[in-house]
């Protein structure tokens, strides 16, 4: 016996990759392997109106569905003006949603859940939802601290890997008072432009007086009745990033 332990033993100090190959690591068994963080198929690119641009590694491998919709979004400059409508210090910035009060969306459909294993850390980028787990379409919200118990809750579909000190310059509030905004999304693959910083706003000109009338007095009409729609009972449901 002490022979064939010793047998063995000398076996794999000579064949030490025949050995480590017959080691399965449970936690990592069937997965997709990662797109490559310098994949430029794979990286989306946001200039911020905070000063500068966000490089996201998109993971495919875990949200195929997902990270192909962004990409789909961008190419399409859905996102160029949208922006950051929910903002809360110490947990993430939502932005996506033309309407920017939370309700709106892409005119494609609903996505389906593609919860997986990646963590909700400082910098994670996941699809925002309704209460319906297949609700996700166009939101996404980018974490600013560790959130872990949204983890295969929300769909993780990428981190921000560089760039992450212009999503903490993103204005807070719900909604902030002055939003900060997506100026361009790129996907790199496309040979995007350099970044450029946003344009000031344009100064307010002075108001016109008016002029007075030098003809006849005439009587203004009526307003016409108007007409209003039914006053909801709820609220509609808001595209959202779990507390």
């Amino acid at each position: 016996m002490r022979f064939l332990a010793a047998l063995f033993a000398f076996a794999a100090v000579l064949l030490p990759g025949a050995v480590a190959a017959q080691i399965v690591d449970p936690t990592t068994a069937g997965r997709a392997e990662p797109a490559s963080p310098t994949d430029p198929q794979n990286i989306l690119l946001l200039d911020l109106s905070t000063g500068g641009r966000v490089t996201i590694w998109l993971r495919p491998d875990v949200a195929p569905k997902t990270v192909e919709r962004i990409k789909t979004l961008a190419r399409q400059h859905f996102y160029d003006g949208l922006t950051f409508h929910r903002v809360i210090d110490g947990f993430m910035a939502q932005g996506g949603d033309p309407k920017g009060d939370g309700t709106g969306g892409s005119t494609l459909p609903n996505l389906p859940s593609e919860y997986n294993y990646l963590p909700h850390v400082r910098g994670a980028v996941s699809a925002a939802r309704a209460d319906d787990p297949n609700s996700a379409n166009s939101q996404f919200f980018i974490v600013f601290q560790p959130r872990f118990q949204l983890d295969k809750k929300y769909t993780v579909f990428g981190r921000v890997i560089d760039g992450m000190q212009y999503v903490d310059a993103i204005e807070r509030g719900e909604p902030p008072a002055n939003p900060s905004r997506i100026v361009h999304a790129y996907v790199l693959a496309d040979n995007p432009p350099a970044y450029q910083p946003a344009p000031p706003p344009a100064a307010a000109l002075p108001a016109t007086p008016a002029l007075l009338p030098t003809g006849p007095a005439v009587a203004a009409p009526k307003p016409a009745p108007t007409t209003r729609a039914p006053a909801r009972r709820t609220a509609p449901a808001r595209r959202r990033s779990a507390r």
